[in-house]
């Protein structure tokens, strides 16, 4: 009878987590690779990317749980994704990085005494305001695997007194870049120099002053700023009755799509972000970024002054991404084949 993997995805920057390990595990006839989607984010633009363009099945579960608190979101993928597991009876539960779909996955097998590998684990901001904080720290000290993407994070994990199932694999995200780029199917996506912008924090915009400041100080910068503008802070933007043409020098463009977002982010002279996912993909292909938040998980991005941080003082954005970074520390995030690294972690754990 083949051994059951369920892996749990809910968010957009765990389709690009999610995509090379189900690629890789359907090479073995003994696996069965279950998915399910829980809906915690629903991004149609990732799904025709990533079920059409990478040929992936569509989950066989989905949950459609959306938006709603913290706690209400949480508790109820918890109680649906348990259904499942009792129904489904796994070998093994794969989770990745910090949603609220993580935590209430890794929660609902922990209880039913199903082994979780956590890919992404380790990974610390230090800052415990950030729920993403408390996601991450949860679900690795009770996970079996723990999958990480440096040995920054091996050391994180240490100071914790995790040492137990610590297997550093490399960034699974450098992965799908690498298969996109074989795949030949990204394009330019506007014939000039550009700035590449993402904002979604609620730190950064919820907060109207805050928001406009970032729009002005983007606005004054030499090059056109390209910003794929979320929904939901084009709509705050709204409320503030800030108005889009005040600011000529930024084309506010729709969220893109995997593929759409890697050709602005590939044909970009610098990025300015405070994603986590984007700071870290600028990485990846020696962007430099400014990224505005006070601190970051992925601290490796910072040396040389690859990644700059900008928080307090917004008006020192133009000189930020004018800074001319030092030395590229090859390696950092492992060679671009981590799905293959977690698989075998994972048939060695299960015992085959």
């Amino acid at each position: 009878m083949p051994k059951k993997v369920i892996s749990v995805v809910g968010a957009r920057p765990q389709f690009i987590k999610a995509a090379p390990l189900e690629m890789v595990f359907r090479d073995l006839d003994d696996y069965e690779f279950i998915s399910i989607h829980t809906g915690q984010h629903y991004d149609e633009n990732m799904s025709q990317v990533f079920f059409n363009d990478f040929g992936l099945e569509q989950p066989k579960y989905q949950l459609h749980v959306g938006s709603a608190s913290h706690g209400k979101q949480t508790g109820s993928m918890l109680e649906k994704i348990e259904e499942i597991l009792l129904q489904e009876k796994p070998d093994l539960l794969i989770v990745y990085g910090d949603t609220n779909s993580t935590l209430a996955a890794a929660l609902a097998a922990s209880k039913l005494n199903i082994p979780i590998a956590h890919i992404e684990a380790g990974l610390r901001s230090y800052n415990r305001t950030m729920p993403e904080e408390i996601n991450r720290v949860l679900t690795d000290h009770i996970s079996s695997l723990l999958l990480v993407p440096s040995h920054v994070s091996v050391n994180n994990l240490k100071k914790e007194g995790i040492t137990r199932g610590v297997i550093m694999t490399g960034d699974i995200m450098m992965d799908i870049l690498r298969i996109s780029t074989e795949k030949n199917v990204v394009s330019k996506p506007v014939d000039q120099a550009y700035y590449y912008a993402t904002i979604h924090r609620p730190y950064n915009t919820d907060i109207p002053e805050r928001m406009s400041q970032i729009l002005k100080e983007m606005n004054s910068l030499d090059k056109p700023v390209y910003f794929a503008i979320h929904p939901r802070t084009s709509s705050l933007l709204e409320k503030y009755g800030i108005d889009f043409s005040d600011f000529n020098n930024i084309k506010f463009i729709e969220p893109q799509s995997y593929i759409g977002n890697l050709g602005y982010l590939l044909n970009a002279d610098r990025i300015i972000t405070d994603s986590g996912g984007l700071q870290k993909e600028a990485w990846f292909v020696k962007k430099p970024c400014v990224t505005l938040r006070p601190e970051t998980e992925w601290i490796e991005t910072l040396e040389n002054q690859w990644n700059v941080l900008v928080f307090d003082d917004l008006s020192i954005l133009k000189e930020a991404i004018s800074v001319t970074p030092g030395a590229y520390n090859q390696g950092v995030y492992g060679d671009g084949n981590a799905a293959d690294k977690i698989r075998a972690s994972i048939v060695e754990f299960l015992g085959n």
